[in-house]
Formats: structure tokens, sequence, C-alpha cells
């Protein structure tokens, strides 16, 4: 549902800013295909920035998961008996003796 939500909050946020941009431009100058190259100009530029933006979160992320797994194969190595305790922890809470 989540996901949704932010796929309609995106859409809506995407359609109001090349809206307003059409309706600045056509208040501002009326010639149909300069609005209509506004308009594509807008829709590309929010798309790129869009595209942009989850390319830094998504590298983001692998950068983080990156530096979890490397702290983890480092307690591993380091303190393995304390390792196998939460293991077992994580094993017992879902119902495994």
């Amino acid at each position: 549902m989540a996901g949704f939500v932010q796929l309609f909050l995106g859409a809506n946020d995407g359609l109001l800013s090349t809206t307003n941009i059409v309706i600045g431009i056509a208040a501002a100058q009326p010639d149909r295909n300069i609005i209509v190259l506004a308009a594509l100009a807008g829709m590309i530029a929010g798309a790129m920035s869009m595209a942009a933006g989850k390319y830094v979160s998504v590298g983001s992320r692998e950068d983080t998961e990156k530096t979890d797994l490397m702290r983890k194969k480092r307690e591993l190595e380091e303190i393995p008996e304390i390792e196998l305790k939460e293991l077992a922890k994580i094993y017992q809470k879902s119902g495994i003796s």
C-alpha cells in the first residue's frame, strides 16, 4: 500500500509541476509551439531529476549494505561466540528451539 501511495504522490507531483510550467508559459506567451516545448522540457527535466534521485538512493543503500556485511564478517571473525548467541536468539524468536 505504501508503494502505491508513493507512486500516486510522485505522479501527482510530476503532473502538477508540468501543469504549472504550462500555465506560466501560456500566460506569458500564448504561442502553442512554445507551450508544447515548455511542457516537453518540463517533463524531461522531471524524469531526469527522478532518475538521478533514484540512482543516488540506490547507490547509498548499496553502500550501507556493503558496510553492514563487512561489519558482520568482522564480528564473525573476532567474536564468533557472541554472533552464535545472537543467531540463536533470532531463531528462537521465530519459534525454533
